[in-house]
């Protein structure tokens, strides 16, 4: 499915919402990717969008979007519940995919829109910046390298405080809830240093008001006795951290999408089993996660999977089965086995 069309991958924007600024936002400086479209049903709303950003095309309608000649790929920032939707018309319509995580409401959603992109020979990728971000490729690359030996435990958390009722997160109706949309990242997390998907998981939530999750914990077990937590939270202050512990050391390092003086890219790696280990702290390269994502998105469109440092369909699809294991486990208070 490479493409050998030459210059920058034009993009076309699914709605102007806020997360749609973000990267819109990152990617002005690129030589790769340019957004050249953005559709909404709010015409008004996606004019003021393209003016502020300098996007040429405004389009009253998704479809419209698709119908555009001189839109490569889509991007698709939409609440969880559309995701599957939009992304499976859109590959109808020969376009490539950047969809927001997670992926999907569930499984079956996703398998669904792996079939749509694979039938109409296009890419669909779930997004997620901080796979595109030196610090990530670091701890990947000292983790594959055996620099703490064989993993054992794995760590990740991600909250943040969100109060507003009438946020599309607290509606449960679009897939809302502190799982689907903080805790899909340290699941991803998880799935990337632990290479394959949990055999079972145990989760305990407390609930909100509206009837979605507001915080969220799960034991993930594997085959081979790795074992991992995750956490995700509405109702702490913002944190962001993983910790991967080996039997001859660990690796500590926060996974942000985006890293810069407030959030410096830092690995603490700690190599030996004794108090007197050695310490090592690495420092990578502070950039943009949208704007890192959004050139390896150009590099798959243009060279193929091996350029892309994001989720694989396989890896996404695992995941979502992930998800669906733990919020079974949380509404249903038992362990669940994760589906194959």
């Amino acid at each position: 499915m490479t493409s050998s069309s030459s210059g920058p991958l034009r993009i076309g924007i699914l709605g102007a919402a806020r997360i749609a600024c973000s990267f819109v936002e990152a990617v002005r400086p690129s030589a790769k990717v340019v957004a050249t479209a953005v559709a909404s049903r709010d015409v008004e709303r996606a004019t003021a969008f393209a003016r502020e950003f300098g996007i040429g095309r405004v389009h009253a309608s998704y479809d419209e979007l698709f119908a555009d000649p001189d839109v490569d790929a889509v991007y698709v920032p939409l609440p969880n519940n559309l995701h599957a939707e939009w992304s499976i018309r859109a590959a109808a319509a020969g376009k490539h995919v950047l969809c927001e995580k997670p992926l999907a409401a569930n499984a079956a959603e996703a398998r669904a829109m792996f079939a749509a992109a694979e039938q109409n020979g296009v890419y669909l990728v779930e997004a997620y910046p901080y796979r595109a971000q030196p610090q990530t490729l670091k701890v990947r690359e000292l983790v594959a390298a055996g620099a703490i030996g064989r993993t054992q435990l794995i760590q990740a958390s991600f909250g943040f405080p969100l109060t507003d009722a009438a946020n599309i997160r607290m509606d449960p109706t679009l897939a809302g809830g502190a799982l689907m949309d903080a805790g899909s990242y340290p699941v991803s997390f998880v799935r990337t240093i632990a290479g394959a998907a949990p055999s079972r998981v145990s989760a305990l939530s407390r609930w909100g008001a509206t009837g979605v999750d507001v915080t969220t914990m799960a034991t993930l077990e594997y085959p081979d006795g790795l074992l991992a937590q995750i956490s995700c939270s509405f109702s702490t202050v913002r944190h962001r951290h993983a910790f991967i512990a080996g039997d001859a050391g660990s690796i500590a390092t926060t996974y942000f999408n985006d890293t810069g003086p407030a959030f410096p890219p830092l690995v603490h790696v700690r190599r030996g089993n004794g108090w007197d280990a050695a310490h090592e702290i690495i420092e990578t390269e502070a950039l943009a996660g949208f704007l890192a994502e959004a050139e390896s998105f150009h590099d798959l469109v243009r060279f193929g999977w091996d350029q892309w440092t994001g989720a694989t369909p396989a890896e996404s699809i695992d995941i979502a089965m992930t998800l669906d294991a733990i919020a079974a486990s949380s509404r249903d208070g038992v362990p669940v086995e994760v589906a194959r």
